[in-house]
């Protein structure tokens, strides 16, 4: 089955998500954990949440991902933004037991000129604390572009993380790929699809992704920018998409839009995925 989901709102509670998502054609979303620039998580009342659960059991729903705010940056120069950082993240693993099974995203974060090698120490430092055997959410780190200081750039820097996780919390650790940043990075997601996926095999392991986030790019190969276009409206194109959708290595992961679209936006953009798939 067609795993796909677009970027929705939680201002109006969750079971509106669910309803959002449905109303969009999809049998799965992403969301912000909190306001995206900041702001405090807010407890979700357990009414609520039972009524998300019941619409996305009743729907053949697949887990939703939360998303980390962009704010937070765990290998931060400044020490008070790792420790808000890590406080923060926390705090919203412990709320995502409301909704077992999560899936919760977050950028990796910029070194900062500490250099990448720090950075990538801090990263599983704090995830090595954070974390515990017991949560039922997965945690992924989500591919980049590589623009400045940004670590996730390349397949090895994710690994580098990985394997300084506690053997307690690795199994509980993933990837989600970006096709936006990992084309503004320099690997050619749409154009050679197998190399880039056998590339990614090889370094971190498909067995490793458990998400992707589907996005079209405004910039070329390699610009390191990170602008996300409409499907088939970019430098991906409609070709490329759909050999990314269509893959084999892919086709069973769960596919998340985060291109710049309303709710009927992405409603056409499901819809389009949907004609592209071969099982459609």
């Amino acid at each position: 089955m067609f795993k796909v989901g677009c970027h929705i709102s939680i201002a109006g509670g969750y079971e509106a998500m669910g309803r959002d998502a449905l109303y969009a054609g999809a049998n799965t979303f992403q969301y912000f954990t909190r306001n995206p620039r900041g702001s405090k998580s807010k407890t979700p009342s357990p009414d609520d949440i039972e009524a998300l659960r019941r619409l996305m059991d009743e729907n053949g729903f697949f887990p939703a991902l939360a998303h980390a705010p962009y704010t937070y940056n765990p290998c931060a120069k400044d020490p008070h933004i790792r420790q808000y950082t890590a406080e923060a993240m926390a705090d919203e693993l412990r709320l995502l037991e409301y909704l077992p099974g999560s899936l919760y995203n977050f950028h990796p974060g910029c070194h900062v000129g500490q250099g990448v090698e720090a950075g990538i120490v801090m990263i599983a430092d704090m995830l090595n604390a954070i974390m515990t055997p017991a949560q039922s959410t997965t945690v992924l780190l989500e591919t980049m572009a590589g623009k400045g200081t940004e670590i996730g750039g390349r397949f090895e820097e994710l690994r580098a993380i990985l394997d300084l996780l506690t053997p307690e919390i690795a199994p509980k650790v993933g990837v989600c790929l970006d096709t936006c940043h990992i084309h503004d990075g320099g690997y050619d997601i749409a154009g050679d699809t197998d190399a880039v996926l056998a590339e990614f095999d090889r370094v971190v392991g498909l067995d490793r992704l458990y998400a992707i986030h589907l996005n079209d790019s405004k910039n070329p190969l390699g610009a390191h920018k990170d602008r996300h276009e409409k499907i088939g409206e970019g430098s991906l194109t409609l070709d490329g998409i759909r050999r990314i959708i269509n893959h084999p290595a892919l086709r069973d992961k769960p596919f998340y839009l985060e291109t710049p679209c309303n709710l009927d936006g992405y409603k056409k953009e499901i819809a389009l995925l949907k004609s592209e798939r071969e099982d459609a």
